[in-house]
């Protein structure tokens, strides 16, 4: 299956954008499809391996950067974006 995701990320740092540009480049390593941009991050792939990433994700950020908050949407099948 499928799956799309809309996800953001807000850590609790005054200097936010350092946790906000590793975590963003540890989900492109996953391999997924990932498409930052200024309000949130989409992410595509197959259900398991977008699980996996953001868990894996999420987990060394609170290990590295502490508190945050992340805000995701999911939607099941295919909602890149088409040119």
């Amino acid at each position: 299956m499928y799956l799309s995701v809309q996800l953001s990320y807000y850590p609790f740092n005054d200097d936010f954008k350092p946790p906000i540009k590793d975590v963003i480049a540890r989900l492109q390593a996953s391999g997924l499809e990932v498409y930052p941009n200024r309000m949130s991050t989409q992410l595509f792939g197959e259900f398991d391996a977008v699980m996996a990433a953001l868990s894996e994700a999420m987990k060394w950020s609170f290990e590295r950067y502490g508190k945050a908050v992340f805000v995701a949407n999911f939607l099941e099948g295919d909602r890149r974006p088409r040119a």
